[in-house]
């Protein structure tokens, strides 16, 4: 799964006919968490722009507003819960990181992962429109597969990355299901990099550049994730 992210400089992802202006003053985030709102990029009637979605995808038929922060590829074409909005509604998540955790029972120990270069990067996401009397809510989820070499280390699962050559396919709502499929793949390891971070992560409320400094594993605390 991917529960925790980082986004620092939105502004060096290549991104074509969007207006930028929307990156001007966005605040460094080290622990961006479920239900918060965060920036993606969607098109809508050959239209594409910058936006913020809350991350949790609430499917618009839902009864209440309980959303999913992941989606399966294995199930995505399949799972009311994201067949239509993979059909219909797929948006770019942007990041320069996240965080993953390695479970040995009740005790887990957090790694930080980005790319090599430290380049921001694009995650896979899908995205839906819920409401009721109260109003609407815009939200999304991060699809997921099967982690590479480097992931599978402490964990079987990790967020689609997408190259930036895929990102008009993945936007486009004339591609077709298979050519999506065939982008949902696991990221090259190999331009990828990771370290152990403190357990301060596990704590929403904690969002500092400090969480990213490198320490030793010390698989001895409990992990409290929300």
């Amino acid at each position: 799964m991917c529960g925790r992210f980082i986004l620092k400089r939105p502004e060096r992802v290549k991104f074509d006919r969007i207006d930028r202006s929307v990156f001007d003053g966005i605040i460094p985030r080290y622990n961006i968490a479920p239900s918060q709102n965060i920036l993606t990029v969607v098109e809508r009637a050959a239209q594409r722009e910058a936006t913020f979605l809350q991350w949790g995808l609430i499917p618009s038929w839902s009864k209440e507003p309980k959303g999913f922060i992941n989606a399966r590829v294995e199930t995505i074409e399949d799972k009311p819960s994201f067949k239509e909005s993979f059909q219909r509604r797929r948006c770019l998540i942007v990041a320069d990181g996240f965080y993953e955790w390695e479970r040995i029972g009740k005790i887990s120990q957090p790694y930080f992962f980005q790319m090599k270069d430290g380049e921001p990067f694009v995650f896979a996401g899908i995205w839906d429109r819920w409401g009721d009397s109260k109003g609407s809510i815009n939200s999304c989820a991060i699809i997921t597969t099967t982690a590479n070499e480097l992931l599978a280390q402490i964990h079987t699962r990790m967020p689609v990355i997408l190259r930036p050559e895929s990102f008009d396919l993945w936007l486009s709502d004339q591609s077709r299901s298979a050519d999506l499929k065939d982008l949902l793949t696991p990221f090259s390891s190999d331009l990828m990099t990771s370290h152990p971070v403190g357990y301060e992560v596990n704590d929403t409320k904690a969002d500092d550049e400090s969480l990213l400094r490198p320490v030793e594993p010390n698989i001895g605390v409990t992990l409290r994730l929300f």
